[in-house]
């Protein structure tokens, strides 16, 4: 025991009180070596080894053998069941009773053939409670299985947490015995470690701070180590001075138990299952003892993973989210990219999630949760807004590179002027711990002081799972109104929002979209996925577009609905915010490639049966076109390229017409060649690039002088830690042009339908490019179909069209839409935009000219003063070491335009890229047919699906693509009786119903406006 001291030196005192209740050194004199009383051995402990993730039943009828504590196990991904045998002794009656478990590998334990709780060293779980208080009645024997992962929170990566895995690590169990847990060892720790705290972030120079220290010091005085009895008057001290209360101008921290788990990312998506498991029946543990605890979780698909997995676990989960404590969040299938995924898909994460957490828990999310993805498309708040949501919740923006995000409670308006109410959480964490610097931070950093008073708090570990803690409780607990502290208030978003929204009358509004100014690389990083997305999206929508129409065609087929739900789910799970941006392990992008593979194989098989009923079965050639315009283009049969034309979301018989002005391909004297179908003229030089393109009709060159198009480039690509994620702007120091021919550009197809020239380039020793330049008749775009050889390492391809055109912006298409990003670098905000994302089409133009770059699966761009940029491939070694490696084949396009990209039909073109016409069998009498079609341009029909509650009833969605106001006219030959406005989620508005005339539809659009129509047949 010490005597008072005169507070002097208050290092040192600071230093006495973390030494006095440090495990460093004297576990014999400080409280935390008095952390476990009294321990016993196990009775028995076995194990058996599974290469494969199998239930319960299957591991509790193994054959387990003898287990040695030190042992390892192994290797990594493989699963280790143990055994455990146990007898408590009868003197720890009355005792907290605990199994004290530490490995470092995930653990679930198993009582009575139920998961009761998840261990996980790294997640500060390294013990499960047998028993809070001994009691006689209680079984004093018993036997557990604990399920070992044989990988940690976050996987198992080779030195650097999102290095490639070490497939052959080892694991082991360190300790596993039974102990005496001192709870008011607990307390008395956790009273030392906040008043700590509260000295370090306050500073022992200020009041409070050092009333802090006054107060610490203090209790170290009276407090024996050895001597239990102290404790009470001690954590007394420390609650007279956490009782003092704040004044009502005191910041409100909302806190919420949270655990962001990714649904792959540095593990597989089998593995994110348990996570989920051992994490959830850990928080029904905590609110079983915590009945104020409210926990936050998204993600429709883990709940339905636990459902069919845990069935027994999904059932508490159901009472607890009854009981207001477990909180569906966010509603969406998973917590996707929020740039890659089309506007079709972004809409059906909301629909999938909304009709899952509404059957499962009779629950409708309120707020949008993805607190960790790349960048925010500014059509999101229009999507969220049409499911029923009106509060967004995110934390990443706080990443960004370059520029500080100037708000942390604001209304964000999106590209048709919908907002919703925006809060980042000012802790810049979805992973926080209940600290003191936790509390401290989120005041600090609140960008919106004297705007917004009240602020969230997600507490737990994340990203790996693990979730909240006991002590993270605790803490909390303490200072839910201490003066000098926020005030803490265990809450639910709910709460939160509402009381934002109640002061939100001088909040700010951002327009537009959120760009994260970081990770930037995930545009490209992946190219199959990349592809495997785009093209699998392209497939379900032509599939539900055929079956509807074969279902008002044929009454006796059947539209796909299960098998369409499976597809979709497959999709959507594949999106997610570290599986479709491509920074995943490598068995990840093996799981992603395989479900694409899924998707393509049934979603073919169901087109063909969908065309089965729609042709008749018949023996001669059509066309279907699932497009709501009339093409005219050339294709490919069996019998060669035959040029048709196909009215829109329609088919018609195979005819060959004769275009206006045939393709003609020439071998110039200097070896270029020149190819012309009378709206385009091209000379393609030896090397593969385009030496001049020029518009005939407008006479109007689209090649930048001196310069040529079609110009491959690489560069260094050396991020400074987040490898798959990142493309820095110092990378635009080491551009190098492609310049080896190994193949001189010839002439594969001399003309008429088709002119194609054939060309090789090497790009190094181990990589090569191969591409056909591809001139159709009656196309304003040549197409460039390319077959890559990829072997690099940290390089990034690109394709580059110095342009003829000077303009300040450049324009992106994004979901159901377009925007505008600068072309300058004039600011910091600019500058952080030197690579930017975009869907099938990008276009930069002046006045009455321009020119669209297409693509058919690539997602990075940028467009730099005259010079349009394409990143086709990367080569990163983290975390899959194998990134990209090998072929790969993907066509874009370029396209000179007269007039406004919108008058000049790019956004047509563009799709007309990526949904090809699709040969159908149909009767040799079949006469063309279109089942819709638009009066506007402006206006594109880009969704027919059956209802998801009306058998028999259609849903199309439309959009106005042009950014105008504009009527427009929905033709269809459907037998349509009614017709009702719906919101994305397919819930009918009887108030609106739609507008029906002998024309059809008659349609209302603002710039950019989504419109879901129910069709009653």
């Amino acid at each position: 025991m010490y005597h008072q001291p005169v507070l002097k030196n208050r290092r040192t005192l600071l230093e006495r009180a973390e030494k006095f209740i440090s495990d460093i050194y004297f576990t014999d004199c400080n409280l935390r070596g008095r952390l476990y009383g009294d321990s016993c051995p196990l009775v028995s402990l076995t194990s058996f080894l599974s290469p494969k993730r199998i239930t319960f039943a299957e591991a509790s009828k193994q054959n387990f053998a003898p287990y040695r504590i030190g042992d390892t196990f192994g290797p990594t991904w493989w699963t280790c069941w143990f055994k455990v045998t146990l007898k408590i002794p009868e003197s720890w009656r009355g005792k907290e009773v605990h199994l004290l478990w530490e490995s470092d590998g995930e653990a679930m334990v198993w009582r009575d053939g139920q998961p009761v709780q998840g261990l996980t060293k790294e997640g500060e779980k390294t013990s499960y409670i047998l028993s809070d208080c001994l009691k006689d009645e209680e079984p004093h024997s018993d036997t557990l299985y604990v399920e070992m992962a044989c990988n940690g929170l976050f996987g198992a990566g080779q030195g650097s947490m999102i290095a490639a895995p070490d497939p052959n690590k080892k694991f082991s169990l360190q300790r596993a015995e039974l102990v005496v847990f001192n709870r008011n060892v607990r307390e008395l720790l956790t009273d030392f470690e906040m008043l700590i705290d509260i000295v370090k972030e306050l500073g022992e120079g200020e009041q409070r701070g050092y009333q802090a220290l006054f107060t610490v010091n203090e209790m170290v005085n009276l407090c024996d180590p050895a001597n239990s009895s102290s404790f009470s008057k001690v954590h007394n001290l420390a609650q007279k001075f956490f009782n003092q209360r704040n004044g009502e101008s005191q910041h409100t921290v909302h806190a919420m138990g949270h655990c962001h788990i990714d649904s792959a990312w540095l593990w597989p998506y089998e593995e994110t299952i348990r996570k989920c498991g051992r994490s959830w029946v850990t928080v029904i543990r905590l609110m079983e003892r915590n009945p104020e605890f409210v926990f936050t979780c998204s993600q429709a698909q883990q709940f339905q993973w636990v459902k069919s997995w845990y069935p027994g676990l999904f059932s508490q989960i159901q009472h607890y989210v009854k009981k207001g404590q477990f909180i569906p969040v966010g509603g969406t299938w998973v917590e996707m990219d929020g740039n890659l995924p089309s506007g079709e898909s972004m809409v059906r994460q909301f629909l999938e999630g909304q009709r899952f957490f509404n059957q499962e828990f009779g629950v409708h999310c309120k707020e949008f949760w993805l607190p960790d993805t790349f960048g925010y498309s500014a059509q999101l708040p229009q999507i969220m807004q049409s499911c029923g949501i009106s509060n967004f919740l995110t934390q990443k923006l706080s990443w960004n590179l370059v520029n500080t995000f100037p708000h942390n409670t604001f209304f964000w308006e999106g590209l048709d002027g919908s907002k919703v109410l925006t809060h980042f959480p000012p802790g810049n964490s979805y992973e926080m711990k209940g600290k003191i610097e936790d509390l401290v931070r989120t005041v600090k950093n609140n960008k919106d002081k004297g705007r917004a008073n009240h602020s969230a708090a997600l507490f737990g570990f994340g990203d790996g799972g693990g979730g909240p803690t006991q002590l993270m409780l605790d803490r909390l607990r303490r200072v839910q109104d201490t003066d000098g502290l926020p005030k803490v208030q265990t809450s639910s978003p709910d709460q939160l929002f509402s009381r934002l929204q109640s002061d939100s009358a001088l909040l700010c509004t951002w327009s537009g979209e959120l760009f994260l100014e970081l990770h930037n690389g995930t545009y490209t990083t992946q190219a199959q996925i990349k592809r495997g997305n785009r093209q699998c999206e392209t497939l379900l929508h032509d599939v539900e577009i055929a079956s509807s129409l074969a279902l008002c065609q044929d009454r006796t087929f059947k539209y796909p609905v299960k098998k369409l739900q499976e597809l979709w789910r497959l999709l959507l799970l594949n999106q997610f915010h570290d599986v479709i941006p491509g920074s995943c392990i490598e068995m990840v992008v093996e799981d992603a490639l395989r479900y694409y593979e899924d998707i393509r194989t049934d979603g073919t098989a169901l087109l063909h049966d969908a065309f089965g009923a729609l042709g008749s079965k018949g023996n001669s050639a059509g066309v279907f076109n699932s497009l709501p315009w009339e093409r005219h283009e050339v294709i490919e049969t069996k019998h060669g390229f035959v040029l048709v034309r196909v009215p829109s979301v329609g088919l018609s018989p195979v005819k060959d017409t004769q275009p206006v002005t045939p393709v003609s391909v020439t071998v110039q004297a200097d070896g270029t060649i020149l190819m012309e179908n009378g709206i385009l003229r091209t000379v393609v030089n030896k090397d593969g690039t385009l030496a001049s393109l020029c518009l005939i009709n407008a006479n109007r060159e689209a090649i930048y002088d001196g310069c040529h198009g079609n110009q491959f480039v690489m560069f260094d690509d050396v991020p400074l830690y987040w490898d798959a994620w990142d493309v820095m702007d110092y990378h635009l120091q080491t551009r190098k042009p492609v310049l080896e021919v190994v193949q001189p550009a010839h002439v594969v197809s001399s003309g008429g339908l088709r002119g194609s020239v054939d060309f090789t380039l090497r790009i190094s020793d181990k990589s090569t490019v191969t591409q056909e330049i591809i001139m159709d008749a009656m196309c304003p775009y040549i197409k460039f179909n390319t077959e890559v050889k990829w072997a690099e390492s940290h390089r990034l391809l690109k394709v580059e069209f110095p342009v003829r055109v000077h303009s300040p912006n450049a324009t992106y298409e994004i979901q159901f839409g377009h925007l505008q990003r600068p072309t300058h670098r004039n600011t910091s905000w600019d500058w952080a935009r030197f690579e930017v994302w975009g869907h099938k089409w990008a276009d930069l133009s002046e006045h009455n000219f321009g020119v669209a770059l297409l693509n058919d699966c690539k997602y990075g761009y940028s467009v730099h003063k005259n010079t349009m940029t394409l990143s086709l491939l990367r080569a990163p070694k983290a975390p899959d070491a194998n990134a990209d490696m090998g072929i790969h084949h993907f066509t874009y396009a370029i396209m000179p335009h007269s007039g406004s990209f919108q008058d000049a039909s790019v956004i047509q073109c563009a799709y007309n890229l990526n949904f090809p016409l699709r040969l159908i069998q149909c009767s040799p009498d079949t006469v063309p047919w279109s089942a819709f079609s638009v009066s506007s341009e402006a206006v594109i029909l880009e969704t027919v699906k059956q209802a998801e509650e009306q058998k028999g009833a259609l849903v199309v969605r439309l959009y106005e693509s042009h950014g105008s106001s504009v009527t427009a006219t929905l033709h269809t030959t459907l037998p349509v009786r009614e017709a009702f406005h719906c919101d994305l989620l397919e819930r009918q508005d009887p108030t609106q119903p739609a507008d029906i005339t002998s024309q059809g539809l008659t349609l209302k659009f603002s710039p950019f406006q989504i419109v879901s129509l129910l069709l009653i047949l």
